[in-house]
C-alpha cells in the first residue's frame, strides 16, 4: 500500500486551527518573560500572527524578533497540549483509521501547526508515525506553511519517497499535496461541511473510515 501522509487540525485534532486565545495567553507569557511594556495596541498585534507587525513592534521596543516568535511558538505549544490533556479539545474518533494503516503501510503526520505540538499529538494518540512535521519556530517557518508544499515534501524526503497520498480537510491542503505530486483525499468534517469540493481533489470522504477502501482504488 502507498505512503499516506495525513494533515492534524481537522483530520486528528477536533477543529480546523488553535483556539486564538491559545496564542493570545502564549504572547502575553512572551511579553512577561522578555519583561517589556508594549502598548494595548502592540499586544493586540502581538496575540496575533501578524509576522510583519510583530517584527515591528519588536524593534520598536528593542527586542529580537526572532526570540520573541520563538517563545510566543512555545507557549502555544504548551497551552495546546494542555488543553488536550484537559479534554478540552478532542481526538476524532475515526482516528483509529490511522492506526489501523499504520500496521500495513507508511504513514505520516504533516500540519501547518507547530512541530512540536505535531510531535505530542503523535505521541498523545500513540499512532507510530514514520515521519511527523510541523512548522518550525521561526518566521521563515511559519512562510512555509500550506499551501506551500515544502513541509510535505520534507516529509517525503525523509521517509525517501517521491509519491504517496496526502489526507486533508482544507482548499490549502490538497493544493499543497498536489504541489509536491501526491494524489489528494479530502475529508468532510462539520467544520467544512458547507464548502465548496477544492479542485482535482482526487477523493472526498465523510471521514476516515473509508479510507482503506479508497487507497485500494487509487
Amino acid at each position: 500500500m502507498t505512503t499516506v501522509l495525513f494533515d492534524m487540525d481537522g483530520i486528528v485534532l477536533e477543529g480546523p486551527r488553535t483556539d486564538p486565545q491559545v496564542y493570545a495567553d502564549a504572547a502575553d507569557a512572551a511579553v512577561a518573560d522578555l519583561e517589556i511594556d508594549p502598548s494595548p495596541a502592540q499586544r493586540e498585534d502581538f496575540r496575533r500572527h501578524d509576522a510583519e507587525r510583530i517584527r515591528t513592534h519588536c524593534e520598536e521596543l528593542g527586542v529580537d524578533p526572532d526570540r520573541f516568535w520563538e517563545l510566543k511558538e512555545r507557549y502555544a505549544s504548551q497551552g495546546t497540549h494542555d488543553r488536550l490533556r484537559a479534554g478540552e479539545r478532542e481526538i476524532y474518533d475515526d482516528v483509529a483509521t490511522i492506526r489501523d494503516l499504520a500496521d500495513r503501510t507508511t504513514v505520516g503526520l504533516v500540519t501547518n501547526n507547530r512541530h512540536e505540538t505535531a510531535e505530542f499529538v503523535a505521541d498523545y494518540v500513540g499512532i507510530d508515525f514514520d515521519a511527523v512535521r510541523g512548522r518550525d519556530p521561526t518566521f521563515e517557518g511559519y512562510e512555509r506553511r500550506k499551501p506551500d508544499s515544502y513541509y510535505i515534501e520534507d516529509a517525503l524526503a525523509t521517509l525517501g519517497v517521491a509519491d504517496g497520498v496526502y489526507v486533508g480537510d482544507s482548499h490549502k491542503d490538497v493544493a499543497a499535496g498536489q504541489a509536491a505530486g501526491l494524489e489528494t483525499v479530502y475529508v468532510r468534517r462539520d467544520h467544512n461541511r458547507d464548502h465548496e469540493r477544492p479542485p482535482n481533489a482526487t477523493v472526498e470522504l465523510e471521514g476516515l473510515t473509508g479510507l482503506p477502501a479508497a487507497l485500494e482504488s487509487l
